[in-house]
């Protein structure tokens, strides 16, 4: 039930959205489309690298970016959602091993939305900004990420104690590193490409 609950809220939250979407210019409109389309799919790449993902990078360009911060957390939610909804796809269809929806969903994306607030202290021109927020994103994704995971079950089976907790960052270390550098390239990616475009689009002008 609470799983459902989550799902329907983040539907509706989504069509929300509706009213500022209709409001960006085509040229953001297009961007941001084309930001969460491609990073749900390359979610269902197959033996892709631990870790290696958009959605950090993608939390920190919609921080940075989009005018309405309340908004800007849809950005990475509706990659997330879509991703999922695509996995569970396969899955019900028999494609895949696993499903989109899961146990413990819920506190992963209000992590990753909580990510994009550290995007809100990004001013978009500034490259160290950008880069000590690809530091401390996948930083502070880990530390709570794992702390949730050793809390709620023991954290890959390991006991809750400080050993215990210690042991569970190390199992996470694989997954530390990958977002380290997929956060590190995607935000070069997202940056830059929307500098780029930005400029594009102010000598056509």
């Amino acid at each position: 039930m609470r799983q459902k609950s989550f799902t329907r809220g983040l539907f509706i939250y989504f069509c929300h959205l509706n009213n500022y979407i209709m409001k960006l210019n085509r040229q953001t409109l297009l961007t941001l489309i084309a930001l969460v389309v491609v990073a749900s799919l390359y979610r269902l790449l197959p033996n892709r690298p631990l870790g290696f993902a958009p959605q950090i990078a993608m939390a920190l360009f919609a921080g940075s970016v989009i005018a309405s911060r309340r908004h800007a957390f849809a950005v990475p939610l509706l990659s997330m959602f879509l991703g999922d909804l695509l996995f569970q796809g396969l899955y019900l269809a028999g494609l895949s091993d696993y499903g989109g929806f899961y146990s413990g969903q819920l506190l992963n994306y209000i992590l990753f939305a909580g990510l994009t607030v550290i995007g809100f202290f990004i001013q978009q021109h500034k490259a160290w900004q950008i880069g000590l927020g690809a530091l401390a994103a996948p930083t502070v994704y880990f530390l709570a990420s794992n702390f949730l995971v050793w809390i709620g079950g023991g954290g890959y089976h390991h006991p809750k104690t400080w050993e215990g907790l210690m042991l569970t960052y190390m199992d996470g270390i694989p997954f530390y590193t990958g977002s380290l550098y997929a956060t590190a390239v995607f935000c070069a990616t997202f940056f830059g490409g929307y500098a780029f475009l930005k400029q594009a689009s102010l000598k056509t002008a």
